[in-house]
């Protein structure tokens, strides 16, 4: 029996949804925490680096529309747990890779293991959800954003004394996100049933109006292109954080990687916020602020001190985190049958955008340095400016 609240928010679901995103996301994150060690025991120069976040975001984003489309149709509760299977095997294979062509085979299958996680996790999410849209994806979200945040900690802790082959003992991860998994989709009929009674209630009176194909199209082009830039910049501290650090400031590896934690544990608390204030204040305002707000801030990055770097990249972080919310459920209220695709497709894009941006970032910093690609991507939150293309519609909640 799931803990329900009078909104008909399963907040028991939310919160083992919110675990299994952080134990997947936990187990991607220890690709790049593990970049410093590959570089020196692969000699792999910067683009080599890039190719391999390319070929696990590729693989991550590839399937994740197909998938959500075909679950839209078919749900398949319990294809999550399938795609733990797969992250399981990549990351046994990694931890045992000794060559640069089997480090990318590794990676290609965590890529799909996460393609097949994400878009019937954001279905149950959206069911489970009641009319607090905003604090379930919100939930959901902060877990995977913690999870990657703990990546570059375990990195240090384990990974640079133990090394390559300690990623094997994160193996447990994937047994334990399989189990929850198991358990939720055992809910998924009732939950589901649930959410369509409140969202039958709902056009009932009114509130679930249909969207022109231009509003729609319009809206999903300036979110993608929104989701693009923000990605971009988020991937250059994903790859590049921990380089930039120890070639500017001289810090050890370990020492880069904790900074790299604060970071990403920026964005768990930007994710949650920015959920919960969409609630309040709309997701188009939460948009607006998350994607220009941080434009004076990293301007001001390259030139800041070691201090004054993890001061602003915090505060960078969780500003530009706490959209990822309202850009989801926006676009699921431009296509409401269509939580599968929209799921697949978002968490497709920050795959796939974000490999497609290391793999540039990655030649930018061997012809230029390290230093000129934070220069560069300074200025990346001015394409936030798109955010007056994106159509005023009626937010529907369903409560």
């Amino acid at each position: 029996m799931t803990t329900l609240t009078r909104s008909g928010t399963h907040l028991a679901v939310l919160a083992s949804l919110g675990l299994t995103h952080l134990l997947n996301d936990l187990m991607q994150s220890l690709i790049p925490a593990a970049y410093p060690i590959l570089k020196d025991a692969y000699a792999l120069d910067f683009v080599q680096i890039g190719m391999i976040t390319l070929t696990f975001q590729i693989a991550g984003s590839l399937l994740q529309p197909v998938i959500g489309l075909v679950t839209d149709r078919h749900p398949a509760p319990y294809s999550p747990v399938v795609g733990m299977m797969f992250t399981l095997s990549g990351l046994v294979s990694l931890a045992f890779a000794h060559s640069y062509a089997m480090i990318l085979v590794s990676v290609a299958l965590i890529g799909i293991g996460s393609s097949i996680f994400h878009p019937e996790a954001t279905r149950m999410a959206r069911y489970a959800a009641g009319g607090r849209q905003g604090l379930a994806q919100g939930i959901f979200q902060v877990g995977g954003q913690a999870g990657g945040a703990l990546g570059p900690v375990f990195a240090a802790l384990i990974i640079v004394p133990w090394g390559q082959p300690s990623l094997a003992w994160f193996a447990v991860s994937a047994l334990m996100a399989m189990m929850l998994l198991t358990w939720i989709g055992s809910k998924q009929r009732a939950i589901s049933a649930e959410f369509s009674a409140l969202r039958a209630r709902a056009r009932q009176g009114g509130a679930a109006p249909r969207h022109a194909p231009l509003t729609i199209v319009t809206g999903l082009v300036v979110l993608t292109l929104l989701m693009f830039t923000k990605n971009a910049y988020g991937e250059s501290f994903r790859s590049f954080y921990t380089f930039y650090l120890m070639e500017r400031f001289g810090l050890s590896i370990p020492s880069a990687q904790m900074m790299l934690f604060i970071f990403l544990a920026s964005a768990a608390v930007g994710v949650l916020a920015g959920g919960i204030l969409g609630d309040r204040i709309g997701r188009y305002r939460i948009i607006w602020i998350s994607v220009l707000g941080p434009l004076p801030l990293t301007l001001i990055l390259p030139f800041a001190d070691l201090f004054w770097t993890g001061v602003l990249t915090v505060m960078i972080n969780l500003i530009m985190a706490s959209a990822f919310a309202s850009i989801l459920i926006y676009a699921m209220d431009l296509l409401p049958n269509r939580i599968g695709l929209i799921g697949g497709l978002f968490y497709g894009l920050n795959f796939g955008l974000g490999g497609i941006a290391a793999a540039i970032l990655g030649v930018l910093a061997d012809s230029y340095g390290v230093e000129t690609v934070y220069l560069i991507c300074a200025f990346l939150p001015l394409a936030g400016l798109l955010a007056w293309f994106l159509p005023r519609i009626d937010e529907t909640r369903l409560q």
